[in-house]
């Protein structure tokens, strides 16, 4: 097992010095558990750049089940800690931008307070990416829409809004709410969803043409810019529209144009001992969340 959390560890950090010094061995050990790991399966896993490391052909077919088993395995380690109460252990995640920045940073806080000895691991990204790394494992769960991805388990903890994001001397600035169909027109600034899009959905359920789009962009933050600079409109959380200092108008539209925020997993069974702890956590707070 050893020998694949350090593989694991330099694909991490994109290093064989650092996933050294983070486990605690010599980069010579690290190299020579490499090697044996490869001669154990007869084949070449890793191959090294100018870039960094980066896994071959046949070590990107291998990882993923290699990511499954060291799952496993500190999903073991768990539930032995589990038995004697949590003290340890890790929370793999994943999340979309607006609720990694407004709503974990204080849940964090809360759930440390409680277990100080879990750590978390977060990673952020669109729809699809999240879906990929929940059903291959590379994350214990995700919190994401519930209006997309088949097959999978679907807590929702909490509806969001989205609202229209313009301009501040924007024509439709003036009105408190505002109809989708008088979005079409200006370059629309989409929030990349990664095959999923709220917006694009909300227009064709209400049998409106689909907006101008001229730009696909992955961070909320970016598009705030973009429309304080006068490069479009958007529609977005309301997560991100009342905690920014853009200089931008966020009003409600008609019809809304809603997100219900949901814990996206595989199966509870298959879950560590930590990340149900903390899913417990979310549902027992999710009153509290805004």
């Amino acid at each position: 097992m050893n020998r694949l959390l350090v593989l694991q560890a330099i694909l991490d950090n994109n290093s064989f010095t650092k996933a050294a010094k983070q486990l605690g061995y010599t980069q010579s050990s690290v190299s020579q558990m490499i090697n044996a790991l490869e001669n154990e399966y007869d084949m070449k896993i890793l191959k090294r750049s100018r870039t960094g490391v980066q896994l071959t052909p046949q070590g990107m077919t291998l990882y993923p089940h290699i990511q499954e088993t060291i799952r496993q395995y500190q999903s073991l380690q768990e539930t032995a800690h589990a038995i004697h109460g949590l003290k340890t252990g890790t929370v793999r995640l994943g999340a979309i931008t607006s609720v990694s920045c407004y709503w974990l940073p204080e849940l964090f806080k809360a759930f440390k307070t409680k277990y100080p000895g879990i750590n978390f691991i977060l990673q952020q990204g669109d729809y699809g990416t999240l879906l990929k790394w929940i059903k291959t494992g590379q994350v214990d769960f995700g919190l994401m829409t519930a209006e997309y991805g088949d097959d999978l388990d679907k807590t929702v903890i909490h509806n969001t809004e989205m609202q229209a994001v313009l301009p501040k001397e924007h024509p439709l600035a003036k009105l408190k709410t505002i109809p989708l169909a008088k979005l079409v027109d200006d370059p629309f600034i989409l929030v990349e969803g990664g095959g999923y899009s709220e917006p694009l959905i909300a227009f064709e359920k209400a049998g409106i043409e689909p907006p101008n789009v001229k730009y696909r962009i992955q961070d909320d933050y970016t598009i705030m810019a973009m429309v304080e600079a006068g490069l479009g409109i958007s529609i977005l959380s309301e997560l991100v529209s009342t905690r920014t200092n853009f200089d931008v108008i966020c009003r409600p539209t008609i019809p809304k144009v809603n997100r219900p925020v949901a814990i996206v997993r595989r199966d509870k069974q298959t879950i560590p001992v930590a990340s149900q702890y903390f899913i417990d956590f979310l549902i027992e707070n999710k009153n509290k969340l805004i």
